[in-house]
């Protein structure tokens, strides 16, 4: 955001948390842990977030895997990022990278507000359902086979 000084008339920028535009890539548990993903590749990716412009970065741990949330001025700065090939290799080498990655604009996990909704009533007052009638199955004997007559053992000749 650009901001004359009153006196001098000069420019100057000053920090505004609404311009931020945030990113999110999540990575899930597959074969292995997505935190074991983030002991390996955490640190490049922070790096090359703030190499490339990153204003804020923050990483979520949540069951079942972790989000890495990320704040760039301007889009442009993201896709630089996201081309990278340190990123391009921390990506291919999630846990499951086929359905354990997502990547997408906007914070993600539990970020957004909770609904405001009111829960439904339940229909009757609360009143519990009359029991159906429940048919008797005829229970189903297995025939038992008749012994086989002993047969008288064999002796071989030596």
């Amino acid at each position: 955001m650009l901001n004359r000084a009153p006196i001098t008339g000069q420019v100057r920028r000053t920090f505004d948390p609404m311009s931020n535009r945030w990113w999110s890539i999540e990575v899930r548990d597959g074969v292995l842990s997505a935190l074991r993903w983030k002991d390996g590749y955490g640190e490049a990716l922070l790096e090359a977030a703030l190499t490339n412009g990153a204003k804020r970065w923050e990483w979520t741990i949540m069951p079942g895997g972790v989000v890495l949330e990320v704040a760039f001025r301007e889009t442009d700065e993201w896709e630089r990022f996201r081309a990278l090939p340190v990123v391009q290799a921390a990506l291919d080498a999630t846990p499951d990278p086929v359905n354990g990655l997502y990547v997408y604009p906007g914070r993600g996990g539990s970020a957004a507000s909770p609904s405001k909704r009111p829960k439904p009533r339940p229909a009757g007052a609360g009143a519990a359902a009359i029991p159906l009638p429940v048919e008797e199955i005829a229970a189903a004997r297995l025939a038992e086979a008749e012994p086989r007559a002993e047969q008288p053992l064999r002796e071989f000749a030596a």
